[in-house]
């Protein structure tokens, strides 16, 4: 029997405040400790990676506490609750089956008559044909030439992740000749943002992919009615042109306005939706529908992790638990991603949604207050990048903001040069190494400005190659840990109530009903 509790009633938190502040980080990594550390530490991930947390602030005492916490949380009988499609999103009571898209883990899950993974699976296979035709020019312009660039047109969950799964793969398909067709992305409601992208490209070469779940979506429509006036004037007809990715009930299911429209449903919210269709048009055009299925692959593999009732054998538990940790009893505000690979350049804008939407709340799964803090700040910038940005503040500020590296041995492009005794690589790794030790353990000095006091956790996430399997594993890891920490919070992370009132807000001003000081801001903005 699954028991959903706040946090401040499960007996192990309270054993967890109790060792606050006992593990002196700058101690445990130093000399030989330290090394030894960095070898247990660590938990196998899919894809050959794996979680380091050898620089965290936990020791036998808080890892033992943290497992209670898992057990008596019921971390994974809540996981097997959700991908067995129990109602987890109790405020739109609704299943919540990203999951499915990737793998079967339990029972069959049949939601409204339909088996939900049989329905994924024909959705993705509908995508692969189409991509497969278009890149064999079987689908083609009006002038029978092949389409060169797909566009893809959503905002939020629809925009977000698939935009940095494609950044993240880019590299890698052109060096592994799986690259077929450039991507481009339009989502900000500016007209800035689709002018750019339409003055870059040939749109008569190109697909545009519109996503929105509901059909409605202000900012997706207009965007699609902007693109579709640029297509008109270019002599075009929209129509040969575009391809939609809703809901089988939204009003663009059925309409003639497209070449093909694939199908998500509500039990897959936007931020968890990269490897449903809203990722898998874009991605397997872009690369192809086989590399897609790795990617798929790597996620899957890394779900089968997070199933493990052993705490020291599951990553995504055991970095959710430790973060947990950092925020209620260390009293941690933010995390830093940090990802030391360009190709991830995208990924902490992809995780400031997926944590953020999801576990900002105040409220728990019944609609209570809850009296401790959830969900922490999140941002991040890529390596070396950082370093020169916001660094300062994570090494000498005022708040200490845990850390999550990610790193990998390789890079993607197979280009390199050997400068002063190593490559653009070795530097690039070397960073890393440094900054871990820096952030763990500082360094004294006489002169205040050049002290740093140490005792700033982190972990890092490493592998040899950001490949499509390392990367399907990155994202379900996340995915995972955000779950994971909504359950111990108990907390509903699978809806969005909080970007609702902006958009009613914003509707009124449109339609000129506004008064007060919300008719003043729309003056000055000339509305």
């Amino acid at each position: 029997m699954i028991s959903w509790k706040n946090l401040d009633t499960v007996k192990a938190y309270e054993q967890l405040k109790q060792l606050k502040g006992k593990v002196n980080l700058a101690d445990v990594m130093a000399g030989e400790n330290g090394a030894k550390r960095v070898k247990e530490y660590s938990v196998p991930m899919a894809a050959g990676m794996a979680y380091n947390y050898a620089a965290k602030q936990v020791d036998e005492d808080v890892l033992s506490a943290l497992a209670e916490l898992a057990k008596e949380a019921q971390l994974t009988e809540k996981y097997e609750a959700l991908y067995n499609g129990d109602v987890i999103n109790t405020g739109e009571k609704r299943l919540v089956l990203h999951q499915l898209t990737r793998g079967q883990l339990g029972n069959d899950v049949v939601a409204d008559g339909v088996n939900k993974r049989e329905f994924y699976v024909a959705q993705q296979k509908k995508v692969a044909d189409f991509a497969n035709k278009v890149h064999a020019g079987e689908i083609t312009n009006a002038a029978g030439e092949k389409f060169t660039t797909v566009v893809q047109i959503g905002i939020g969950g629809s925009d977000l992740g698939p935009r940095a799964m494609y950044l993240a793969l880019e590299n890698w398909a052109r060096q592994n000749n799986t690259f077929y067709m450039e991507a481009k992305f339009i989502s900000n409601v500016d007209p800035d943002d689709a002018a750019s992208v339409l003055k870059g490209i040939d749109v008569s070469r190109s697909l545009f992919v519109l996503v929105s779940k509901s059909g409605t979506t202000l900012e997706t429509l207009t965007n699609e009615s902007f693109v579709k006036n640029a297509l008109k004037n270019a002599g075009l007809d929209p129509a040969k042109h575009m391809v939609a990715v809703t809901s089988e009930t939204s009003p663009l299911a059925q309409s003639k306005d497209y070449l093909a429209a694939f199908f998500m449903d509500d039990y897959i919210g936007g931020r968890y939706s990269s490897t449903s269709c809203v990722g898998g048009a874009v991605l397997s055009l872009a690369f192809g529908p086989e590399v897609f299925d790795r990617f798929l692959n790597g996620a899957s593999e890394e779900d089968k992790l997070a199933a493990n009732p052993d705490l020291r054998h599951n990553p995504a538990m055991l970095d959710a638990l430790i973060g947990v940790y950092e925020r209620n009893v260390q009293g941690y505000p933010a995390t830093a991603v940090l990802p030391y690979s360009q190709a991830l350049s995208r990924f902490p804008a992809h995780l400031q949604q997926l944590d953020m939407e999801s576990n900002g709340k105040s409220v728990n799964r019944f609609g209570e207050p809850v009296s401790y803090v959830t969900g922490p700040v999140i941002f991040g910038e890529p390596g070396t990048n950082g370093q020169h940005s916001f660094y300062q503040l994570l090494h000498q500020g005022t708040d200490i903001v845990p850390l999550q590296f990610v790193g990998f041995r390789r890079n993607q492009a197979g280009m390199d040069v050997d400068i002063q005794g190593s490559t653009s690589q070795q530097k690039l790794c070397a960073n890393v190494a440094a900054q871990i030790m820096a952030f763990a353990c500082g360094k004294k000095d006489e002169n205040p400005n050049k002290n740093f006091d140490g005792g700033r956790p982190s972990s890092i996430i490493i592998g040899d190659q950001l490949t499509p399997e390392a990367l399907g594993a990155l994202l379900a890891h996340f995915e995972n840990k955000v779950m994971f920490q909504g359950f111990v919070w108990n907390l509903n992370s699978f809806d969005q109530e909080g970007v609702q009132l902006g958009k009613v807000l914003a509707k009124r001003v449109l339609a000129h009903e506004t008064d007060g000081a919300l008719k003043e801001y729309s003056d000055l903005l000339d509305i």
